[in-house]
């Protein structure tokens, strides 16, 4: 199994694409509506943070299966070619906020997911990579 939807985060309603996206697409590999909510709110978070900070990026979200154990899970890659992140060890401190939220962010992404991968250029955007796992 190897669904895969690609969304482009240009606007608002590109979040709710991704959201809605990454909802059904976690449900249909299993997971309960617990992990459903928990991997929606990571999507929005990262979706949101691209629709903030940068002119457009995506959000692509896919089906995977672990190679050790052969569990499945969903993996949310979001991508774009903003400004980047200057220190990303900043961004990665709860409470860490330069848009005036909450600064939950992507430290509260992390927590709510099983994998969190972080690479950023200067000048070139930023990818975020993190998978969810079923129990």
């Amino acid at each position: 199994m190897n669904n895969q939807s690609c969304i482009e985060i240009g606007n608002e309603w590109g979040i709710v694409s991704a959201r809605q996206a990454g909802r059904e697409l976690s449900k249909n590999i299993g997971f309960g509506s617990v992990d459903q909510a928990r991997i929606t709110t990571a999507i929005s978070e990262l979706a949101r943070n691209i629709y903030l900070y940068t002119e457009i990026g995506q959000i692509e979200l896919t089906s995977v299966v672990k190679d050790n154990d052969g569990r499945e899970g969903i993996k949310v890659v979001a991508r774009d070619k903003g400004p980047g992140i200057e220190n990303l060890r900043d961004v990665m401190v709860d409470g860490f906020t330069t848009s005036g939220g909450l600064g939950a962010g992507l430290p509260g992404v992390k927590r709510l997911m099983d994998e969190f991968d972080i690479e950023s250029m200067p000048g070139e955007g930023t990818t975020i990579t993190t998978v969810k796992w079923l129990r």
